[in-house]
């Protein structure tokens, strides 16, 4: 039994090391899950940081041409194949979808002015009903974009809120096993102290070290997607307005 306590109080009592890496290969296996699992999060919050960063900004460079080209354009047939070109550009995406169920209630109107027996009351209700489909097609173009951006923002938030408290965990165990080894060596001295206080405090660093930049990012990015979602939604009501002008009105104008 003697052998025992003496084997575990050289095992708790190791020599100090100020090198950050030997203290983590002297961590118990418990701090070294927890800091492996931290350092998960951290690769994987980066890798997603660095990938929304590219998103982000190739959106907004093509968004701010794509309106260039729409400006310049006098046709919406005109700008539709331009649009294609633009992979990352939320605004262009809406654009395409606005036009598809555009290009389906010209389609309808014709079929009906084929038919002889359609009133001008009739093809005034398919006019109002295919704007109504055109809004709504904007407006799942828009939620559906902002989805896109908004993708995996969420693993972010969740390493924001959850590494600091693994981290504690990781720390509070090292702790434990810090008096642990000083109700073995029966003393409570700083080389018996530190060596287990001090591997246990490194969860905790690596808690905040994995939480801050992810924090910080992810309220950064959130930003930024929101003020593209404002200007998407500005040219949505903006593209209806224009159909509505153009098309409803045309149709009332040659019922009066």
């Amino acid at each position: 039994m003697n052998e025992v306590l003496a084997v575990t109080a050289s095992g708790i009592g190791k020599q100090f090391h100020g090198n950050v890496l030997d203290m983590i290969f002297d961590a118990g296996p418990m701090v070294q899950f927890v800091l492996f699992l931290l350092l998960s999060f951290s690769v994987i919050s980066w890798a997603i940081i660095l990938m929304k960063y590219r998103m982000i900004r190739r959106s907004k460079k093509e968004n701010e041409l794509f309106i260039a080209a729409y400006m310049r354009s006098s046709k919406l047939s005109s700008i539709f194949p331009e649009s294609k070109k633009f992979r990352y550009a939320t605004i262009a995406e809406v654009f395409r979808a606005g036009y598809t169920e555009l290009g389906k209630l010209a389609g309808a109107k014709r079929e009906h002015s084929l038919n002889q027996e359609t009133t001008d009351e009739g093809s005034f209700s398919l006019e109002l009903r295919g704007v109504d489909n055109i809004e709504r097609a904007l407006n799942r173009a828009c939620d559906s974009e902002m989805t896109k951006l908004e993708s995996t923002l969420g693993f972010l938030a969740t390493t924001g809120s959850a590494c600091p408290f693994i981290g504690l965990f990781g720390t509070v165990w090292g702790i434990m096993n810090a008096f642990k080894g000083i109700g073995v060596r029966g003393s409570a001295t700083l080389s018996v102290v530190a060596p287990g206080i001090s591997e246990a405090l490194i969860a905790t660093a690596a808690g905040l070290a994995a939480a801050i930049p992810a924090v910080i990012f992810y309220n950064y990015y959130l930003s930024k997607i929101r003020a593209i979602g404002v200007e998407t939604e500005n040219f949505s009501s903006e593209f209806l307005n224009i159909i509505e002008r153009f098309y409803v009105r045309n149709i009332e104008s040659t019922r009066s």
